[in-house]
């Protein structure tokens, strides 16, 4: 009988990512970790430290709000909420202050027999339990679950769990790295670690193949239909002869459209459809699924592809139209007929038992046109000169599209990775995609709403957000409305004009340009910053970050001159 692993190991493993940001140390801290797991705690532990509840393929969610889990908290140590807000503001970490308030107040702990450490399993199988509670009775259920938990967690170990519970690992250590740590601590090339990853989805699975079966285990991993892989993503360019300087040659160029990412499984007569995030989405896209088994010939396929909200002679709608239909579970049949969707394709990885993502990207593309005909795929020209492609973008963007994606034509398809092969061009400055860290309450008839948004880019390196501006504009009303309601449950502070949130809601942001300015940490401030969308289909660790802001910052100065 193996002894279980100490939770209050992983905690501590947690604190020593987050007191240092040197990749390296960070890297053999984990494989250190891991080399000493046993086989059945490789997989949860993976998706903890990297601030998942569950494993990345598991279709169910926690649903546990922050108002909830303050509620908890505050039964547990009946403490007064300023001092957690106090804790808060010394700390700017949900988990931190957590720490604080139950080292300072006594805890109403679970009466026991025999007192146990908790263990990487028992907190698994906790969240996997809280994950399984649905229907009447099933929020009292989850707190009832949620509370045993940390009245029988450390202070430590109640920092953590609140971290992961509401998504708020940021130690700094990102999935790249984790693919590092386990090359290192199971002796598997790079490599192998990487393209196991790339074809599974889910890394915590491939660390715990590795545990026990090496490079060999690795090895076996293939594309199958229904388990999701990460889809391939485009670099931005600048413009078309931006692209041609990068690829050289012909390129295709193809609609981007202003849509949802999806993929598509199709085995005999089921499919399934996930999200970018890989998110199960199939219920909510019926008419999609049709299409694909009447349209689709092919008895096996893994498609990639976007979803378009189209009006009146098919023009596309706008993004937040999408939205409401995006994930949505109830009145489905209601929701179509208000906003009819439509499918593109563009990429085939796999057909009839056989990958094609190292297949070049124009045999994948006949191959898609073999099986789903033209009417189905975005709009594709391929050429080698500049002045074709500037009139195809124009033609795009006066459709109502966001521009082209250019792609390499003998490029294979590399899941998850942002490689040199495709490239987003628009005829706009870059928008961002930030993240919501704060709010203010609005003025005159929005003086009921939280309408005054401060937005934040994401560090690389620490996993930390920074302000890098603030807005008011490019909500309608009703959004306004439903976000207000979502900050309210994020909040973690009450302040005179506002409130402070836990950094959850994505939205895409576009600007003037980046302007230099002291008021902000990293000295940078969007100019005349309007929201265009919410993005619901992204989450914070995907948002864009500090690093890249810098970047356009920079770019910015290339053809005009500094002060």
């Amino acid at each position: 009988m193996f002894m279980s692993t100490r939770f209050d190991s992983l905690a501590q493993l947690c604190e020593e990512l987050s007191s240092t940001a040197k990749r390296l140390e960070m890297v053999g801290y984990v494989a250190d970790f891991l080399k000493q797991l046993q086989p059945s705690e490789v997989q949860p532990a993976v998706s903890m430290i990297l601030g998942r509840p569950l494993s990345l393929g598991d279709k169910r969610a926690l649903e546990v709000s922050w108002s909830t889990l303050g509620s908890i908290i505050k039964r547990l140590t009946n403490i007064d909420w300023r001092d957690f807000r106090e804790a808060f503001s010394e700390t700017g970490d949900i988990g931190s202050a957590t720490r604080i308030v139950l080292k300072a107040h006594k805890i109403r702990r679970q009466t026991k027999l025999l007192e146990k450490p908790l263990t990487i399993d028992e907190v698994w199988k906790s969240f996997e339990n809280i994950s399984r509670a649905a229907g009447s009775g099933s929020r009292e259920q989850k707190e009832r679950l949620i509370e045993t938990l940390l009245s029988e967690a450390t202070p430590l170990e109640a920092k953590y769990l609140v971290k992961i519970l509401m998504g708020e690992m940021r130690t700094g250590f990102h999935e790249g790295l984790m693919e590092t740590a386990i090359s290192k601590a199971f002796e598997v090339q790079p490599e192998v670690v990487q393209k196991a990853s790339m074809v599974s989805g889910d890394i915590g699975e491939v660390a715990s193949v590795a545990k026990m079966d090496g490079k060999m285990g690795l090895e076996q991993f293939e594309i199958k239909v229904f388990r999701p892989i990460k889809p391939m993503m485009a670099q931005i360019a600048r413009g078309v002869d931006d692209a041609f300087r990068e690829v050289g040659g012909k390129m295709a160029f193809e609609y981007k459209l202003d849509g949802a990412r999806i993929q598509i499984h199709k085995f005999d007569g089921d499919v399934r459809i996930f999200s970018r995030s890989l998110s199960d989405v199939t219920e909510s896209l019926p008419e999609i699924v049709k299409t694909v088994k009447t349209k689709v010939k092919a008895q096996q396929a893994v498609l990639d592809g976007e979803v378009i909200a189209v009006g009146e002679l098919k023009s596309p709608l706008l993004f937040q139209h999408l939205m409401r239909r995006f994930r949505r579970v109830h009145e489905i049949a209601e929701m179509t007929k208000q906003i009819p969707i439509e499918l593109r394709l563009f990429d085939l990885v796999y057909l009839n038992g056989q990958s094609l993502i190292d297949l070049p990207y124009s045999e994948r593309r006949r191959n898609l046109e073999e099986i789903a005909g033209k009417a189905s795929l975005t709009k594709q020209i391929i050429t080698d000169n500049a002045d074709r492609a500037e009139k195809f973008l124009k033609e795009a963007v006066d459709a109502g599209h966001e521009g082209v994606v250019a792609k390499k034509i003998d490029s294979t398809y590399t899941p998850g990775i942002r490689g040199k092969r495709w490239f987003k061009i628009k005829n706009t400055l870059e928008p961002l995609d930030l993240v919501i860290v704060a709010a203010e309450w609005g003025y005159g008839r929005r003086h009921k709403w939280l309408s005054d948004y401060y937005l934040a880019a994401r560090d690389a390196e620490t996993g930390q957000f920074s302000i890098v501006g603030k807005t008011f504009k490019g909500l309608t009303d009703q959004e306004i409305i439903e976000m207000t309601r979502l900050l309210k449950d994020l909040t973690v502070r009450n302040e005179t004009h506002g409130v402070k949130v836990i950094p959850k809601i994505v939205v895409e942001v576009v600007y003037n340009e980046i302007q230099k300015s002291p008021k902000y940490k990293h000295g940078m401030a969007l100019r005349f910053a309007r929201i265009t969308r919410i993005r619901k289909d992204k989450t914070p660790e995907a948002a864009d970050t500090i690093q890249k802001v810098k970047e356009i910052y920079e770019k910015q100065y290339e053809k005009k001159a500094r002060l």
